[in-house]
């Protein structure tokens, strides 16, 4: 009676195992594709923090608020 279980055990093990290795790759995946987002952000960040001039700092400086409009004063 064992040699007729031992198959089964076998095939169902390997089902196991395999179901295992994809979701193990797949998490692998999903976390290189994390890193490699948040990596890319920080970079685009540190680019554009890099391209401003001394006029973007003191770009509205000059723009008064118009806040009489539609207050009904």
């Amino acid at each position: 009676m064992s040699t007729e279980l031992e198959p089964v055990l076998q095939v169902e093990e390997e089902n196991d195992s395999h179901a295992l290795r994809v979701i193990g790759w797949f998490s692998v995946g999903m976390a290189v594709a994390a890193i490699g987002l948040y990596v890319g952000r920080e970079m685009r960040n540190r680019y554009q923090f890099r391209q401003r001039t001394p006029y973007d700092f003191y770009s509205n400086a000059g723009e008064n608020p118009i806040s009489e409009f539609g207050v009904g004063v």
